[in-house]
């Protein structure tokens, strides 16, 4: 009954709109981040302790985000221009597809990859041939989210999509964490990853079902067409801007990508240290990913209200000032309890901090040039991820597992630092 509570309130909410292609919209982003929490809760929330069970390094660890910022990095540029001039939604539910697929070939890397080391290998080089189309997703969801939906509504949906995002992975992770401990290795991984698969293709289908309205291509649009068929009559511009590098903007991607890398530095390191260092049974890594995402859910009931009272910079400082409370107690834990607590916490902040940065950017990005900004941006976390994915296990080689996780905590207290700054 509490579910149903929720669903109706959420479609209560969506029906104050009064455009009924933004009530639409509105309904397609929340369906797709529902599916979307299927495959993090499974899949996204597993792969990377999946190749720790299997005996994989760090550094291997590492190259399962660094080396989609690789390819991200080679393809941002590209991918930029063949943006100019198309439709953000088409391209978005394309290469939605396009990347999604890789997903079910994971289901299938036992049989693929009879040996541990062969499958992380595997493991490494799918998700790499995934993020091809994933940069041109990365760029163009995030500017089809700016597009579809006006300023005073952005706030609203970020808010209502972490809520419902943390719901779906809240249970998936908690039904994930029990196929994983009752079914035998590797079967338990190869039905955690169908399931992650189903999800990623049902959000990508809803990614396909939004719509465009804008009042120039309404007007140069069939009376019954569909708006997105329009062809966008912008000049196509450079898509490496380097005077907005030059700019407040240069700098602003400065500490945004200072906060990327300190974000990374400590990722590769977690799933060693679960089981490794806390010996944690994935029943028990996905009932801290529940209490994470529960955790989330209650804090993203906040978000509007908070970002309306202070601000969108306001509750980025707070939120990235608390971020480092999951790697510091992630260090000082030498059994499950501390785990639960970092999650508890860490799901508040993460609800608080994901909204803001996303809303903040979306502040300093104008209206009519957001392919260039959010190029810059893809530029910006991709060098970031890379770094702080590569950093972390190089340095948990040279001064130890718990030392680099302190030391990841104390990055992300100087990212904090670098958005009061610039941020």
């Amino acid at each position: 009954m509490a579910g149903l509570r929720f669903f109706l309130q959420m479609t209560t909410e969506v029906l104050h709109a009064h455009d009924p292609v933004l009530k639409w919209n509105l309904r397609q982003l929340y369906w797709d981040v529902i599916w979307f929490g299927i495959l993090a809760g499974s899949t996204l929330a597993f792969q990377s302790v999946y190749a720790a069970r299997l005996g994989a390094s760090e550094f291997q660890i590492g190259l399962i985000t660094a080396g989609p910022a690789i390819i991200n990095l080679i393809f941002t540029l590209p991918s930029g221009r063949f943006l100019e001039g198309k439709s953000l939604i088409k391209v978005s539910f394309q290469s939605a597809i396009g990347q999604r697929l890789g997903y079910l070939v994971l289901v299938a890397l036992p049989w693929i990859f009879p040996s541990f080391l062969g499958q992380v290998w595997g493991l490494i080089w799918i998700t790499l041939v995934m993020s091809i189309a994933g940069t041109v997703l990365a760029i163009s969801f995030n500017a089809m989210f700016a597009e579809v939906l006006p300023p005073e509504w952005r706030a609203h949906a970020v808010g209502r999509r972490n809520i419902l995002l943390a719901v779906s992975i809240t249970l998936t992770t908690i039904v994930s964490g029990q196929i994983l401990d009752w079914v035998v290795f590797p079967h338990n991984y190869q039905v955690i990853f169908l399931l992650g698969a189903a999800g990623a293709m049902l959000s990508s289908y809803h990614l396909g079902r939004i719509r465009r309205q804008d009042p120039i291509i309404k007007a140069l649009s069939q009376p019954n067409g569909d708006p997105d068929e329009a062809v966008l009559l912008a000049k196509p511009r450079a898509m490496l801007r380097w005077d907005l590098l030059r700019g407040p903007f240069g700098i602003f991607m400065f500490s945004y990508m200072a906060f990327y890398t300190f974000q990374y530095f400590p990722i590769p390191l977690f799933p060693v240290a679960y089981v490794d260092k806390l010996h944690m049974t994935d029943g028990m890594i996905g009932l801290g990913n529940a209490i994470f995402y529960s955790a989330m859910m209650l804090a993203s009931f906040r978000l509007r209200d908070f970002s309306t009272r202070y601000g969108h910079r306001k509750v980025l400082m707070a939120s990235a000032a608390l971020f480092p409370i999951f790697p510091l107690l992630m260090g000082l834990a030498t059994g499950p309890i501390l785990y639960y607590l970092a999650c508890l916490i860490g799901g508040g902040v993460n609800a608080m901090l994901t909204g803001a940065i996303i809303n903040r950017l979306m502040e300093r990005v104008p209206a009519d040039d957001r392919p260039a900004h959010m190029t810059l941006h893809n530029l910006a976390l991709n060098l970031g991820i890379l770094g702080g994915s590569l950093l972390g296990p190089v340095s948990a080689d040279l001064i130890g597992l718990q030392p680099s996780l302190f030391l990841g905590a104390g990055l992300r207290l100087l990212a904090a630092g670098l958005f009061l700054l610039w941020g």
